[in-house]
């Protein structure tokens, strides 16, 4: 029953699924072992029938290379060119070390270690079956340069940039609200002991968490300037690029090919994001409230914006990118999306122009007043997928800074409703003549949407690795059949005393901060002295059971309370609340009457 410590966001343990291993009783298929640490004795299940003849290898090292240096005394102008790095040891159980406000835990090493080093580089290797990180710069590194490397089947993640969380000024491991009481509000780093001005370019990574599935083939943390060049990541449990948070930004991830991604995980996409910063809080309000106050609060952190462009995506189990809880100033832009969409929650300063999305949409969620994000002159199908915006913007309905010129093919009828939100005035609808899909050729040749709304072609040949030998055997994501109308699934909804509630479904969980696996009703926004707000209910909560049974459904709720009308007694509700999971109790009668809309 040991181990754990992977996630540092804790839940309890899972009802059903363990990780076990050296179990004598399993040992039942060719490529297994078994070791009896009383007698000392190595039980194996060949793989060749003919033992004599069989190569049996046995793995100890964890690290291959380190290069230790420091801030003040640096390693300079190491080169590695040219080496095949294969079968370290796993690292799964010394995976502790917790992440800046992240889900995440790190071990700072891998098959090569950089720890305080300049001007060095990996060059035209190859990593096989590592069996945990396989490259990790770690602390102060400088101009660390990754170029045309192939990676598979590593155990933990690809290449990582993680840097000391001593860095950063309001340091916070766990997830959860800071004290803006004692916030210290200087702008920018305490030290500069973090990666910086690193490049991973023309790599090939694929097959990455088999071990570790909290992982990514690369992942970023308190780090500032990495630029991701032409690659190509397929194939993981988990997101292909990951960004812890928003310390300290100025990263350029371009002209890389992502795709089949989120394979074992969930909630969200090929590329992922946290810009859980110095100002962030699970509470909208809370966390707009303190804005209000000080507008400086979300550009603390980030020292430049981070640039996402000219990239091609693919996520069939979450969004094409995902800038989540607080993601702030970031440019998305030429980017062709093929599956899952663009999602935007929380966060201040975003911009996505001129992105083609496939059979998808926009995803706005839980987005503040004044955020100042723009979303203009993108191709898109059907409608706007919104989650709470209202819940959180105020009185001023509008949404963002400007969300308008946008040219949309499939069914668009509920973009109307969006209109008080001030949106899409100038936007138009049609079919964007892509010139050949099939091949995965989305050039736009619709003249409306190139002249009325400003779109402008860019190039679709040049995603992904640019090395001959690696480009051979590179795969290339599926090209999806356009869907001439997207479905379009509107939410059931219902008004319960004076305020509208709703079944959210699917990704829109994402906004509570659970799983699809949960269910529930989501209650609109409350209006000053209501009914439900006596009761103690806030905007935006998620009502997951009532009285001892789950409310997974409206009808599920109207028949809880059918049960209790007309009797004074105590209830009890299980409500999802700032992705926390709370109860809330209430003495008295309350009104069954729901009218389903």
């Amino acid at each position: 029953m040991e181990g754990g410590w992977q996630n540092n966001r804790p839940s309890k343990m899972h009802p059903v699924f363990r990780m076990v291993e050296n179990i004598f009783e399993e040992l039942d298929a060719p490529g297994e072992w078994y070791l009896n640490e009383v007698t000392n004795k190595l039980y194996y299940y060949p793989k060749n029938k003919n033992i004599n003849d069989a190569k049996v290898e046995i793995v100890r090292l964890p690290h291959l290379i380190e290069i230790n240096g420091s801030i003040e005394n640096p390693v300079t102008n190491i080169n590695i060119k040219g080496f095949v790095f294969r079968h370290t040891a796993r690292t799964f159980m010394e995976n502790k070390d917790p992440l800046l406000r992240s889900d995440w835990t790190i071990y700072r090493c891998g098959a090569i270690v950089f720890t305080g080093a300049e001007n060095c580089e990996i060059s035209n290797c190859e990593f096989d079956q590592v069996g945990g990180n396989t490259i990790l710069v770690n602390h102060y590194n400088k101009n660390i340069n990754i170029k045309s490397c192939y990676i598979h089947n590593s155990g933990a993640s690809g290449i990582v940039f993680v840097g000391d969380t001593l860095a950063v000024r309001n340091r916070k491991i766990g997830y959860g609200r800071q004290n803006y009481e004692t916030l210290d509000t200087t702008k920018g780093p305490l030290n500069n002991n973090y990666p910086s001005n690193c490049l991973v370019e023309d790599c090939l990574i694929t097959m990455t968490g088999r071990v570790e599935k909290q992982t990514a083939p690369i992942q970023i943390s308190i780090a500032h300037k990495i630029h991701v060049n032409h690659c190509s990541i397929y194939d993981v449990p988990r997101a292909g690029i990951n960004i812890s948070e928003g310390a300290f930004g100025g990263h350029i991830i371009e002209n890389s090919d992502i795709f089949n991604t989120v394979l074992e995980t969930g909630d969200h996409g090929s590329f992922n994001s946290w810009g859980r910063d110095r100002y962030w809080s699970p509470s909208q309000r809370v966390e707009h409230e303190q804005v209000a106050k000080n507008n400086t609060l979300p550009f603390l952190d980030m020292l430049d914006k981070n640039i996402i462009r000219h990239n091609r995506w693919r996520c069939d189990h979450g969004w094409d990118i995902d800038l989540d809880d607080g993601s702030s100033q970031s440019e998305v832009y030429n980017n062709l999306l093929l599956n899952g969409g663009l999602k935007f929650r929380e966060g201040y300063n975003r911009t996505a122009t001129n992105n083609i999305i496939i059979n998808n949409s926009f995803h706005p969620h839980v987005w503040y007043k004044e955020s100042g994000d723009v979303f203009t002159k993108n191709i898109l199908f059907g409608t706007y997928k919104e989650i709470l915006m209202n819940n959180t913007i105020g009185e001023n309905k509008k949404w963002g800074k400007l969300i308008d010129a946008n040219f949309f093919m499939g069914d668009t009828s509920n973009n109307h409703l969006f209109m008080n939100n001030e949106c899409d005035s100038n936007s138009i609808m049609g079919d964007p003549e892509f010139k050949n899909p099939i091949i995965g050729d989305f050039t736009v040749s619709n003249k409306a949407a190139l002249s009325k709304l400003g779109f402008v072609n860019f190039d679709m040949t040049h995603f992904g690795v640019t090395n001959i030998k690696l480009k051979r055997i590179a795969k290339k994501p599926i090209f999806p059949p356009l869907l001439n109308k997207v479905n379009k699934t509107k939410a059931i909804a219902a008004l319960w005393m004076g305020t509208k509630i709703t079944e959210p479904k699917d990704e829109s969980m994402s906004a509570f901060g659970v799983g699809f696996e949960v269910s529930g009703v989501a209650i609109g926004e409350i209006k000053n002295e209501s009914p439900l707000d006596q009761i103690g209910f806030k905007t935006g909560d998620l009502i997951i059971g009532m009285n001892g049974e789950k409310t997974n459904s409206i009808n599920k709720l109207i028949a809880i309370l059918a049960t209790n009308n007309n009797k004074i007694q105590k209830h009890n509700f299980i409500l999802i609340r700032a992705q926390q999971k709370i109860n809330i109790y209430y003495t008295g009668k309350i009104d069954a009457k729901i009218s389903i809309e």
